[in-house]
């Protein structure tokens, strides 16, 4: 059963029908076999830009949907209930976009926004270092200022996209000044001296490539510098604060699929004459799993209405990362219990869920994180 959603318009619900429409005709029938065989999804993500997918929280003026984040979350979760990966990678391409979208020269914005809005390009996030991941005022990877511009020497890792995106927003040690030397820069797929590592091999989330980037002397011109130079981390900060609702979307559509599978085996499994939902024990475990994803849905969707007010988020951002995932993670685990002997095996796609709900807990700050950004906000 579609979910039931309270959508702030007409054009938000018809938002929804069309999204559910492409989830069920382009990403549904290639996940189980591009998921298994950790193929690429060529032509998915053209289409997701066709159907004007990929832009949905950006101004109109430069190519975006201009929907709200309230509206563009739950976009997600309806991509994220048929395959995660694709949700992933659709969050980290508006991810990608913040950087110029917010802090960019009006020059800027005209120059190369409508390019990475428009629906045939797709995005990179690359904050995170081999040394460096919850730490970011740990970066090392340098971008010395020269003249024009800057050259890029050392490694960025666990880049979705990676290899894959047309651009990627970089974060740089432009100085030695600690959180304060730290740089934004966009820089394009084709930019000779960069290079990219194999794709790692992951417990989930296997048909789109997450890889190192190797920087060896790469020039970037000074053009492409996003804010002033020494405004990298609040502007990464920023972003991760809108990123990570977009992760606990996915996370919710994750769960949400776990459970309508769940259901719908329950249903039909019998057991000792009865169908197994009928069973108190069965019965209140799938109850469980149904007030936990309202309640993740619940805390993101707080998040972004706060957000779309213009009023002060993080801490709520921190809330449904943490809430939604922690959730996807039990409700998930709990889909392979209804299954029972065949929830561990492939031939059903709650081991992939399962699977795939781990990494929400560690990415776009891991949930110690999110605890300790709570905690920093409830001592002032």
């Amino acid at each position: 059963m579609p979910v039931e959603r309270l959508l702030p318009s007409q054009e938000a619900r018809d938002l929804i029908e069309l999204t559910r429409d492409v989830a069920d005709k382009v990403l549904a029938p290639k996940v189980n076999e591009f998921e298994k065989t950790e193929t690429f999804p060529e032509g998915v993500f053209p289409a997701l830009g066709q159907a004007g997918l990929l832009s949905l929280p950006y101004p109109e003026e430069f190519g975006g949907g201009n929907q709200p984040y309230e509206v563009y979350l739950q976009v997600l979760e309806e991509l994220a209930a048929r395959w995660a990966a694709v949700a992933v990678a659709t969050s980290v391409h508006s991810l990608s976009c913040f950087a110029l979208a917010t802090h960019g020269t009006d020059e800027q914005k005209s120059r190369w926004l409508p390019d990475m809005l428009g629906g045939n390009t797709i995005g990179a996030y690359s904050l995170s270092e081999p040394q460096a991941g919850s730490d970011a005022a740990a970066l090392s990877c340098k971008a010395t200022p020269v003249d024009g511009g800057f050259r890029i020497n050392g490694s960025k890792a666990w880049i979705t996209n990676g290899g894959r995106a047309d651009f990627y927003t970089l974060f740089a040690r432009t100085s030695d000044d600690g959180p304060r030397g730290i740089s934004c820069l966009l820089v394009d797929k084709d930019t000779e001296g960069l290079t990219f590592g194999k794709p790692e091999e992951k417990m989930g989330l296997r048909a789109v490539p997450t890889t190192s980037a190797h920087y060896d002397d790469a020039f970037v011109p000074h053009e492409r510098l996003i804010g002033a130079q020494g405004q990298g981390l609040p502007i990464a900060f920023s972003a991760l604060d809108s990123g990570r609702l977009g992760i606990a979307a996915v996370a919710v559509g994750l769960a949400q699929g776990a459970l309508d599978d769940a259901v719908a085996y329950a249903k039909e499994r019998k057991a000792f004459g009865k169908r197994i939902i009928d069973h108190q024990g069965l019965g209140f475990l799938l109850a469980d799993m149904a007030a936990a994803v309202d309640s993740a849905r619940a805390t993101y969707l707080d998040a972004a209405r706060r957000r779309d007010a213009g009023v002060p988020y993080s801490r709520n951002a921190s809330v449904a990362k943490l809430v939604a995932t922690d959730a996807a993670m039990k409700v998930t685990t709990d889909a392979v219990q209804v299954f029972g002997g065949y929830g561990y095996t492939q031939d059903f796609p709650v081991e992939r869920y399962m699977r795939e709900a781990k990494i929400t807990q560690i990415f776009e700050g891991t949930n110690q994180i999110q605890r300790l950004v709570i905690a920093r906000s409830l001592a002032g």
